[in-house]
């Protein structure tokens, strides 16, 4: 094992695959942590981004200059631990400042094993990834600190987020019920690539009961709940991956049951009505990402964190093995698919986070949606 010496104890690197190298000061654990580098826009939010299983494999660059003020609470985490494998900020706070914070952000970094990094210029970082896309990275410190070369050939020989299966990595080991709030209205089967816990709570105050369910599960484990409906949740990796999700959904589909997807669940409905997906340049990761609802001309600002997209065009209509579908949604900045659905009615999807943990509730309302066509169903 090296020894570090004394003057470098609390230097931390950035590589990118290109061999650009950004250096600054050790932010959480000490050690390795190989990743795709990407940034977030989201000036508030950082627990629930940092916990956000759609960012798992990824090493988050924050835009925000300040970075937990709000220090760490118990409440707001978004799955069971910090999903990111690295993550970088500009300006951390040294005291956290909130009567709900039960401790610092570094110290849940530290806690659960997260290799960060600090003191670097994040703004020049984040330029430098918009005009070179997305890429492989890694952050070093500690024992593993090395030359810039051997740092650069650690990233280089790390895999690629374009055929990463990571789903699998996140989902639940086993089945558990979110109960109704209230009178429990409708039942619902979710299927968890990823899952977001605000979003069964965004359901159960609709009296929805919520069965989450593990990515690999058969459609009889679905059969057996008699749900009035399916949902597909977030997650991370690239949809091109997600063979069975896929296959359960064209089983789901085939049995006429409602059914409603968000993000990686977007991309999982897209597969199944025959359109294929890849990789952005960038992605769109904050929360303040428009949408225009083109059946309405209705802009939702959103939560959004994707790395790919559904290959379409704004109010595109195809025919799928389920029926006619439609593009149904688009970003005004890019024009990315953000939304689909077939024109039945029986099934539709979004790329954005109507639960939107941190974000705004502009789309909130499309749970209420999914309630209306599970009463309209049945």
């Amino acid at each position: 094992m090296s020894v570090v010496p004394q003057e470098h104890q609390n230097t931390a690197v950035l590589v990118l695959e290109d061999g650009r190298v950004c250096t600054g000061t050790t932010y959480g654990a000490r050690g390795t942590a190989l990743g795709e580098a990407v940034f977030c826009t989201g000036m508030t939010g950082y627990q629930e981004t940092l916990t956000d299983p759609s960012y798992h494999g990824q090493i988050v660059v924050q835009t925000a200059p300040q970075i937990g003020n709000t220090g760490w609470n118990g409440e707001d985490d978004e799955s069971s631990g910090i999903q990111v494998a690295g993550y970088a900020v500009r300006d951390p706070s040294a005291t956290p400042s909130n009567w709900r914070s039960t401790g610092s952000l570094e110290q849940a970094l530290v806690r659960q094993g997260v290799v960060g990094i600090a003191g670097i210029d994040t703004r020049a970082l984040v330029r430098h990834l918009r005009e070179r896309g997305a890429m492989r990275a890694g952050v070093f410190s500690g024992d593993a600190l090395a030359g810039t070369d051997e740092l650069t050939q650690r990233v280089r020989a790390s895999p690629r987020m374009a055929g990463a299966d990571l789903y699998g990595a996140v989902t639940t080991r086993e089945p558990y019920v979110v109960p109704a709030v209230g009178q429990r209205r409708f039942r619902v089967a979710a299927l968890d690539v990823g899952i977001k816990f605000n979003t069964p709570r965004m359901m159960a105050e609709r009296g929805i009961e919520t069965h989450v369910l593990p990515a690999d599960c058969p459609v009889e484990a679905i059969e057996e709940l008699r749900p009035d409906g399916v949902f597909l949740a977030n997650g991370p990796g690239d949809p091109a991956t997600a063979d069975k999700p896929v296959a359960l959904t064209e089983q789901v589909l085939e049995r006429g049951l409602p059914l409603f997807g968000i993000c990686f669940g977007n991309q999982i409905l897209a597969r199944a009505l025959g359109r294929g997906t890849y990789k952005m340049r960038y992605g769109h990761r904050g929360i303040n990402i428009p949408v225009i609802e083109h059946a309405t001309g209705r802009v939702a600002i959103t939560s959004q964190n994707h790395g790919f997209a559904v290959l379409g065009e704004a109010g595109e209509e195809f025919d799928t093995p389920f029926g006619r579908a439609r593009i149904t949604h688009t970003c005004p900045n890019d024009g990315c698919v953000e939304g689909l659905a077939l024109t039945s009615g029986r099934a539709f999807s979004v790329q954005y986070h109507p639960e939107a943990a941190a974000g705004p509730h502009d789309a909130a309302t499309l749970f209420d949606r999914f309630a209306e066509l599970m009463g309209q169903t049945r």
